[in-house]
This record gives C-alpha cells, structure tokens and sequence, in this order.
C-alpha cells in the first residue's frame, strides 16, 4: 500500500485551489503550468518545515532514524499531476482529458526511500498538504514524455492508471493502464466511450451520487492496498480538504461516490 501523511504544520484548512492555472478548454490537452509555478511549488517543498515532516516520514517504520533521515528535494522544479477530467467523461464540448490537482516534488532520504511532497496554491503562497510515499507522479512524468513528447501525463485515479494523451491518442504508461486501453493504446474518441461507460452514471448529480452510494467497487479488504474515498470532491484543482483527508484515503477526482484509492504502481 502506498503510505502517506498529512504534513499538519503546513497544510491549511482552507480551500486550497491552484489560482491563476485555469485556462478555457482546449480540445484534449490542458494548458501547461507555468514555469514560476513550478519553481515556487519546488520551493515550498524545499522548507524547513517540509523537510522536517519528511524526516518524520521516512522514519515512521524505522527504517531509519528521525535525526538521519536527511531528506532531500530533487529536481528544480515541481512537476504538475493531471487527473481524468469529470467534464471529459460527462462529454462536456472541447473538455480536456485531464484536469491540474496539484504539483509534486521528489524527495529522498539517506537510506534511499523516497517520497512525493504534493503542493498547492493557497491564498498566493505554496504549502504541501500531502505526502505519499514513492515517486509515481515524477516517474509517470518522465516516462510519458519519453514516449509522447509535449503529450499529458494524466492518471485515472479509480483503477491507479497512468496514461500519456496526445496526437488524438491515449497511450498506457503503467500495466493498469495496459490492461484498460491494450499495450498499443486506444484513440481518444475511444477512450472517452469507455469512461463514460465505466464513470458517466457516477458523476456529481447523478442519481447514483444523490442515493449516497459507497463505492463503485465495494468494500476493499484488509490490506489490499486500498483506501475509500475521501467524499465527493472539489471539481477540478486539489482543495486542502481532499488532499490532507487522511492516510489511505484518495484525493477525490469529483466522481462521486467511487471507491478512489492510491498504491505503488508498476510499470
């Protein structure tokens, strides 16, 4: 299971939204994330504060001690994380496949570990609300632009699936993702018929949001590396509330109701 914590010295109860990153709809592709917005989210996860949380973090098992942790913030800049867009599934006119939730930075720690530090923009400044342990967000980054370069690394968080959209095409990155869109991919026009099969009748509104419905998928068991959603929510950028809900639980996409959850991903 992918372990996480909340960072409670820096993340805030507020609503934490990505400001100054929204963009009218271009078909497919979400506009990028500007370049000062990227270093400035690096910088918040480069704090005094961030890199004691991540000390504790990293010694939560015992792996390694507090005081010898030693982590450290890769990279120059924060790497924005798109998740499937609710208006692509509902069908909305132009709608892009993906929308911005938040920006995630790398870290490591002496014994090797490492961590994802998610940032968000709140009231003009920076904070982490959030870390989760690996370094899928980063990885999937990289890996998507080897194989479509300029295309949108997104993930379709209710099966943990990493993809790269770009060119009319969605291309699986992780083998999740294999497993929904085949190893060679599957045309966009395709891959929103099949999201709007498997989540159109779930989005917020639906009857199935309205009846209090659980989670598309049931009750995990013990220990299957899955956590229940977080509740319905916040369309679009990651609000505070979502990100910091609690260890196991997912950021929640805007799906009502569906049985959201994180892991390590393979490739």
């Amino acid at each position: 299971m992918r372990r996480r914590i909340t960072a409670p010295a820096l993340a805030g109860t507020g609503a934490a939204l990505l400001l100054g990153l929204a963009a009218p709809y271009a078909a497919a592709e979400p506009p990028p994330v500007p370049a000062h917005a990227r270093v400035a989210a690096h910088d918040a996860a480069t704090t005094p504060g961030a890199l004691n949380t991540l000390s504790r973090f990293f010694a939560r098992d015992g792996a390694v001690t507090r005081a010898a942790a030693a982590p450290r913030i890769e990279g120059e800049s924060a790497v924005p994380v798109y998740y499937l867009s609710r208006d692509f599934v509902a069908g909305k006119k132009g709608a892009d496949i993906a929308e911005l939730e938040f920006l995630a930075s790398k870290a490591v720690s002496s014994d090797g570990q490492k961590a994802s530090l998610w940032t968000v923009e709140q009231q003009g400044t920076w904070k982490v609300v959030n870390i989760a342990s690996g370094d899928d967000e980063i990885r999937y980054a990289t890996l998507g632009q080897q194989k479509m370069p300029g295309g949108t690394v997104f993930q379709e968080p209710q099966i943990n699936a990493w993809y790269v959209a770009g060119h009319a095409r969605v291309v699986p990155l992780d083998a999740d993702a294999v497993r929904a869109v085949g190893r060679d991919g599957i045309s966009l026009t395709a891959y929103r018929s099949r999201v709007a099969r498997a989540y159109g009748d779930k989005l917020p509104g639906s009857a199935y949001a309205k009846k209090g419905a659980a989670g598309g998928y049931g009750q995990p068991s013990a220990g299957d590396g899955r956590g229940r959603a977080a509740g319905e929510g916040a369309r679009g950028p990651v609000t505070a509330a979502s990100a910091v809900a609690g260890a196991g639980a997912a950021v929640a996409l805007g799906l009502s109701g569906l049985a959201l959850y994180r892991r390590r991903s393979r490739i």
